[in-house]
């Protein structure tokens, strides 16, 4: 029998088995008078007690073991098996239009902005298993880097391999917002987000940031966005050596169109944040990802095994021996 996962469906019973102690210890103070008795004189010329006669407390052994079978028996002993199987009600289809622009890889964030932010989304992939993502990005003009996808493997790739310098410059947070409706308009999910992240403010693009905002709305797409950078100065690359190709950097001030992704949240049901810094940034994500949360069912399936059945057996095969031992080896003792 295994009794790895047992549990007992009458537990109550298993007090009963404080009356094993008991009668054993009235056994004890007892069993002289479970004999006869013959009073003579003097033992000489009689013969010592022989090695069996001492063994006749096993046949009041094999009995209370029985008893303790049964008592266990009666608290009907069971194994539990749990099969588990979990349904995804509410799937989310999720967007993340990352600002790849040159401004980021400026280095108030370590060890750098952009090299922070793959650090943060690829451990937020992580975390939404039963969910589909894309990834847009965006500079001074946007595409799509990977299509919704629920191959997070496709998803982490893309994020760590992501840079800055392949497309023109400038920040069209319209046409990121844009691309990013435009992967979730035909989408089938019950919700729908877009995590939009920059670190400056529209200066190219031909879709006005507030004309996407209006598309997402009337799509029922919510936006999360978030500014990216410190308060104040920061070290920005502004130009690169001709002779090493290292790219030189220059104290610049932090410009965060705050009032535009503050409107983008609020039109939309979503919400802004503003991250300073790899401690900020990654409390960001965890916010959002507890925000939106896939509903998930979870169905559990319980398969019982009785093990009583086996005591029984045990406790009428004990019973059966002593039975058989007190009517004959231990006959002539009793």
């Amino acid at each position: 029998m295994n009794w790895n996962n047992a549990e007992f469906l009458n537990p109550e019973f298993l007090y009963l088995l404080i009356l094993i102690p008991l009668l054993a210890v009235w056994y004890f103070f007892m069993r002289k008078k479970d004999a006869a008795v013959l009073s003579i004189p003097s033992i000489k010329g009689f013969r010592t007690s022989s090695f069996l006669s001492k063994l006749k407390p096993l046949l009041y052994v094999l009995r209370l073991l029985a008893l303790a079978a049964i008592i266990v028996a009666l608290a009907r002993p069971r194994n539990v098996s749990v099969s588990k199987r979990t349904k995804t009600n509410r799937g989310i289809d999720i967007v993340m239009a990352i600002d790849v622009s040159a401004s980021m890889l400026a280095r108030d964030l370590r060890p750098n902005r952009l090299e922070a932010l793959k650090k943060v989304a690829i451990n937020f992939v992580n975390r939404r298993p039963n969910d589909r993502i894309g990834i847009v990005v965006y500079a001074g003009e946007s595409f799509t880097q990977t299509p919704i996808t629920s191959d997070k493997r496709i998803v982490k790739r893309t994020i760590s391999e992501l840079q800055w310098g392949r497309l023109e410059g400038g920040t069209a947070i319209g046409m990121g917002l844009g691309s990013g409706v435009n992967r979730l308009k035909d989408s089938e999910a019950k919700s729908k987000v877009i995590i939009l992240l920059t670190d400056g403010v529209n200066n190219s693009g031909n879709i006005d940031p507030r004309t996407a905002t209006e598309l997402a709305k009337e799509l029922g797409i919510k936006v999360y966005t978030i500014g990216i950078g410190t308060n104040g100065m920061a070290d920005f690359p502004w130009s690169k050596d001709p002779r090493t190709g290292q790219l030189n950097f220059r104290k610049q001030q932090v410009e965060i169109d705050e009032d535009l992704l503050k409107f983008i949240a609020s039109e939309t049901e979503g919400k802004y944040f503003r991250a300073t810094n790899n401690t900020e940034l990654q409390e960001i994500y965890d916010e959002i990802d507890k925000l939106e949360k896939t509903k998930i069912e979870e169905f559990k399936y319980y398969n019982y095994k009785e093990l009583y059945r086996p005591l029984v057996f045990l406790a009428l095969g004990l019973l059966i021996l002593e039975f058989l031992l007190r009517n004959t080896l231990f006959k002539s003792f009793i």
